[in-house]
Order: structure tokens, then sequence, then C-alpha cells
């Protein structure tokens, strides 16, 4: 009896102490999650962007478990309110200086950095201090501090650009020693997601397409940095970047500075004291801090506009994939519920299609546009702004457009269509595992992953694609009255960079997102100047807004510890990024359960930003491979 008492007093004492431990950690993160909000009051200082992570269209939601189990957060901050708080802060006197934190910077695609870029050079054409620093400058990072009225590098740092391109994997020998067999259908002579699949190195169609499309990618890097910055003797640096760094006998920052990349060296207390000369030393602090504006503090200040006609934006951003998603992914029937909800709930008088996506399920795609096309047939202007990405089910998406923005650095086009199917009849053979059985019809048991497919389901597959294919060049053939043979030609699944598809006729201006809310509003016969756009996205809950509490970056420089270093350090983790997506890619069109309209080679123009499921698969595999 005194046994069955003790052990009823034990599991009590455990109970008792598991709710006393539940209590403690729900409270700690509601006084963690209040601590985070932002505050609307600002005082007067420097507005600090630390731009730790990577600059996006649309956020991911955080998963709330993996910040509290302090997992890996990829920080991801987006664009718009970036440069909301640029262009505030150009005609505020309360900003004394804007500083760009891109120690952590990870970088965004080239129409992201060229936007931002922009905007910091407002701040400065208003005769206003801004101040970059950071221990290693890359092509994202200097794009935007080219901009910046003072550059400063760490002395142990430096600057190297590479441009757009690198190496892509191609899994066509692991798949053949595997016995699998990749069937694939495809339309597009320039198609080439699939190619990692069918080959073992890179089809000279896809490399001519690649070297046209980087190429212009880098031209416009080119000229936008040398505009803002005309002393930077860029010529040299990309021409001969070994022997300028050799002449200054291995030094990266002094190199910089000799050939006018930078204008000061040194670290970040040198860089805090050179701030406080401007925005005000903050009292009984370390040397080299100063008074600032936390960027979450000051978008929190300054809130959207409540009044005037309403313009709904709704925002395509990352993979097109089917069913329902957060933000971040292009779900089809989460976006097009939210178009046909603030259809409902809204007296919108236009809608803006921002479009940030390099396609996905055609399927999806599908289910987008025909959710835009009801707001069509209400009689609504509709205006497409093609943010960095508009490619592939991306073009599909903007084709209801009454008009197409883009930038010049936009990437879009690859107008084909694809499938891939795998199946493992030699797999299962290399380890004495046969299938048979019997058919009733020619497609019984298809497509069987066992034995292969037959003749049938291939033609209807391929037919299927070839279908899809001839639609998708209808529907831009009609959206931009261009003859279907000529949509054709300039389709074949070939990607363009904004300049040229402009030339060619896929999109009509250049412009920027505010630019396009502007034309709506014209279109709609409205002032632009008395419209407020309203962004058509699914409000966080507790829980995201929590976790997003605990992954914003703070203003002390102490986070991402890996992105920073030098520059060796921060092309590693670079190069890390890149490994974990390409597998993260591989898997996802490997199993893919629906036609796709994607563009793969796309993500060889912007930073890698793998999802954390793929950083784990690269780090276990990197983990068992190396000793």
């Amino acid at each position: 009896m005194k046994l069955v008492r003790g052990a009823w007093k034990l599991l009590v004492g455990i109970k008792d102490a598991l709710v006393l431990l539940a209590m403690l950690l729900f409270f700690g993160l509601l006084f963690a999650a209040l601590a985070a909000r932002p505050s609307a009051a600002v005082r007067d200082g420097a507005l600090v962007l630390n731009l730790a992570g990577t600059v996006v269209e649309q956020p991911r939601e955080i998963d709330p478990f993996t910040t509290i189990a302090g997992g890996e957060v990829a920080r991801e901050h987006r664009l718009r309110d970036l440069i909301r708080a640029l262009d505030l802060a150009a005609g505020d006197a309360r900003v004394k200086a804007v500083v760009l934190d891109l120690d952590g910077f990870m970088g965004g695609y080239p129409a992201a950095m060229s936007q931002l870029g922009e905007a910091v050079g407002r701040v400065r054409a208003a005769e206003k201090p801004v101040l970059a620093y950071a221990t290693a400058y890359t092509d994202d990072s200097y794009a935007i501090a080219a901009n910046a009225s003072e550059v400063w590098v760490d002395p142990m740092g430096g600057a190297l650009f590479t441009g757009p391109g690198g190496s892509r994997l191609y899994y066509k020998g692991l798949i053949d020693r595997l016995g699998v067999t990749a069937n694939v259908y495809r339309v597009g002579e320039f198609k080439a997601a699939v190619e990692p699949f069918t080959r073992a190195d890179q089809s000279p169609e896809a490399r001519a397409a690649d070297t046209a499309l980087y190429g212009a990618l880098f031209q416009t890097w080119r000229d936008k940095v040398s505009k803002a910055r005309p002393k930077a003797q860029l010529d040299r640096v990309l021409s001969a970047p070994g022997e300028m760094v050799r002449a200054s006998g291995g030094d990266l920052a002094q190199a910089g500075l000799a050939a006018g990349l930078v204008d000061k060296l040194g670290d970040r207390t040198a860089f805090g004291k050179r701030v406080a000369e401007i925005a005000g030393a903050e009292a009984r602090k370390p040397a080299g801090s100063y008074r600032s504006i936390a960027l979450a503090n000051w978008l929190a200040a300054h809130p959207e506009p409540k009044g005037g006609n309403a313009i709904g934006v709704i925002t395509v951003a990352g993979e097109i994939v089917d069913g329902k998603g957060g933000p971040g992914s292009a779900a089809g029937d989460t976006i097009s519920e939210l178009i046909l909800k603030g259809l409902a709930e809204n007296s919108l008088k236009a809608l803006v299609v921002r479009v940030d996506s390099p396609g996905g399920s055609v399927l999806a795609s599908e289910k987008i546009r025909q959710a835009i096309l009801e707001a069509k047939g209400r009689g609504l202007p509709i205006v497409v702004s093609m943010g960095s990405l508009a490619a592939s089910g991306g073009y599909w998406v903007s084709t209801p457009g009454d008009i197409i923005f883009a930038e010049p650095d936009t990437i879009t086009g690859s107008i084909g269509v694809f499938g891939v199917l795998p199946t493992f009849e030699n797999a299962i053979t290399k380890i004495g595992i046969t299938a048979d059985g019997v058919q009733t019809t020619p497609l019984s048991g298809q497509p069987d992953f066992f034995r292969g497919t037959n003749d049938q389901i291939d033609m209807i597959a391929q037919s299927s694609v070839e279908n899809i294919y001839r639609r998708f060049v209808a529907l831009v053939s009609q959206s931009r009255r261009i003859a279907p043979q000529r949509v054709d030609q300039i389709a074949q699944g070939r990607v363009w960079d904004g300049g040229t598809a402009r030339q060619l006729g896929l999109v009509d201006r250049f412009g920027s997102l505010p630019d396009a809310i502007a034309e709506a509003a014209r279109r709609a016969n409205l002032d632009p100047a008395a419209v407020r756009p309203v962004y058509l996205e699914r409000k966080p809950n507790f829980a995201a807004r929590l976790a997003q509490g605990f992954a914003t970056p703070s203003d002390d420089g102490a986070e991402d510890v890996r992105a920073r270093g030098d520059l060796m350090a921060r092309l590693a983790v670079e190069r890390q990024a890149v490994f974990a997506q390409a597998l993260g890619d591989a898997r996802r069109l490997a199993s893919a359960q629906s036609i796709q309209a994607r563009c793969i080679e796309c993500a060889g123009a912007g930073p890698a930003s793998p999802a954390p499921d793929d950083r784990r698969i690269a780090r276990w595999l990197v983990e068992r491979i190396l000793p």
C-alpha cells in the first residue's frame, strides 16, 4: 500500500511540475511577444535598417515551434516595407540619418535590389546622410550600399563581386545508377527545368538562354552601380579581381578602398561613433552607441492610410502550389479565396496583381487566373505589377491584366509546360524484385511505378502537356494581342529579362508597385492621390506573430553570426544555401503531382532561400559525406 501511495505522490508531483513548467513557458512567451511588439513612439535618431536575411516580396510564415525550439530561421524582409520606410525617412526631420546594416544580408533578386537601391538614392538626394556598413560586400549588398553617402567596411573584410550564374546539379548519372526512370513530358525548346533528370550537362539551348539572361541582368547591375557611385572602378574590379587584390598585398579592404568601392575602413565601434556624430550619442552606453530608430517602430508610427477609394492588391509570391498555404507560398485555393473575399467585403475600384513567382502548378495557376477574371468580369480594371519574378505560371496568372508593369531586371517569360513521372522498374530489378499482373485495359495500373509506363499513358501525358502549352500560347496571344505563331517563337520555355520582354511585347511599361496602383486609379477614373491600397492577405494569427517577434532582428547586430564574417565565410554560406535549394528543387520537381509551368533556372539569378526542410536535408547529407 505504501508503494502505491508513493507512486501516486510521484505521479502527482510530476504532473504539478509539468503544469508549472507549461505555465512558465506560456507567460514567458507572452511576455516576449508583448516585448517584441513595435512601439509607435519615435524619437530623433538614425533609422536603422538591419537587413540580416533576405529581401522578398512576401515573407514566409515562420513556424512558431521552430523558433521556440531554437531552430534555424531564415529572416525575410518585405520589400515594400523597406521602400516605404525609406521614402518616409527622406522628408522627416526626426530621422537624422539612415543606417544600412548589411553585415548579415544574404541578398535578393536583381529587381528587388534595384528598387531598394533607388529608394536609398532618394533619401540621399534629399540631402540626408545614408551610411552603409558590412564586413563583406557582395553583388546584392553592394547594389544597395552604392547608393549610400558613406560606405564603410570592416578592415578584416572587403568587397568581391561574382555576377549572376554558377553551377547546377544534374542527376542523370545518379538516377541511372539507381535504376530510376525519369519519364519526362515537355513542350519548349528552352524548357530547361527537366534537364537535370535527362542530361548530365546543360544543353546548348539552355546555355544560350542563360548566357543572354544573366548577361542582361549583370549589365543592368553594372549600369546602376556606376550611376550611383561613379568613382567605383568597376571595370578594373570585375576584369582582374585577383590582380587588384594582389596589388594591395592580399588586403581586400584596402583593395576596395583603392578602387573607390568603399569610403572608410573601420570596425563597428568606429562606425557607430561616426553615426553618433550625426544622430547623437546614447548616454551611459558603450562606445559606438548612437540614438537609433528601429524599423518596426518607424513603420508602426506610420501606418498605411485608411481613407480614400480602395484599390485591391493581391500578391502572388513564391512557388504556385495546389491547395491552401500561408504567405510566401502562392497556394491556388488560398489566393483565389482572398480575391473573392476581397471583392465581397471591400468596395474595390480596381485590382492590382503583384506577381513575384517562378510559377509551379498549372492547375493552381489557372485557379488564380479565374479569380482575377471574376474581378475583371465585375468591371474592375486589372493592372499587373511584376516584381523580381513573373515566369512560367507567374506569367500565366498575369494574362488577365489590362496592362503589365515590370522592371528592367524582372525575370519573366518561360512560357512552357512540363511534367515528370519517375518509375522504378529498373531499380527494383537491381535488388531482385520483379512485378507482374493482369490488365483489363491498356491503362490498368498505369502509370505503373514498378513496371514502367506504357505507350498509351506516355501518349496521353505528352498530349496533355502539348494541349496545355497550346492553351498557354493562346492566353498570351489574346492578352498581348500578338499572333499565336509569334508567341510560340518567343515562348518555348525561354526566360527573358524585363528589358527584352518589353521589346517583345510581353510587358507594357517599366514601373514599380506604386506606379501600378496609380495606373489602376487612373483606369478607374480616380485621383491617384486619393486612393489607398488594400492588401488582400491573410492576417497572421497569434502563434505566427509570436514567432515573428522572436525572429525579428535586433538593431545591435548580434544575430546571424554564420552570415557574418569575412568574404570567404560569406561566400561559403551562400554556396551552402545554393546546395540546399538545389536539393529542394529536385525533390519537389520529382514529387510534383500535377503538370508544371515553372522556371527552375530563374533561381540562378537570385539568392538561394531554401526552405527549413531543405536546409536540414542538406546538412544531414554534408555531415555524412564529410568526415
